[in-house]
């Protein structure tokens, strides 16, 4: 009888390439941020690429500030793909601000796949809807 080395992460890395031939793929996506706060303002860059202005919403209500969208799937020729990392479908994140902001003074930018909004410090903060430029 041969004896073998038991290998623990080898073992892991088994059950987990066995669990990603399960998986169809990326079911959906949550695209990363950045939440900085500066003296004046909060800064919160999203990386969005492939995704046009028209397909993001924003929206600060109560100190919340949410951003939605979609990624569509790209349309392909290719019979078979052999790798898939790039999520697609909808996506919404939600950020609680420590303080409130000036709603009529928040702007928010889409540039080279990146989504920048900047939201000015305030006293107060009524809601209001903010368009993506």
């Amino acid at each position: 009888m041969a004896f073998v080395r038991w290998d623990p992460l080898r073992d892991l890395l088994a059950i987990q390439q066995r669990l990603n031939r399960l998986s169809p793929g990326p079911a959906g996506w949550t695209p990363p941020v950045d939440l900085l706060e500066t003296p004046d303002a909060y800064i919160l860059t999203m990386e969005l690429s492939g995704i046009e202005q028209d397909e993001v919403q924003l929206q600060l209500r109560d100190g919340r500030l949410t951003i939605a969208g979609v990624r569509r799937e790209r349309e392909s020729a290719f019979e078979q793909y052999h790798q898939i990392e790039r999520g697609h479908g909808r996506f919404s994140r939600s950020f609680d601000l420590p303080a409130a902001v000036e709603t009529e003074r928040v702007t928010a930018d889409l540039r080279d796949g990146v989504l920048t909004v900047t939201c000015p410090k305030s006293s107060e903060g009524p809601s209001r809807r903010i368009d993506v430029r």
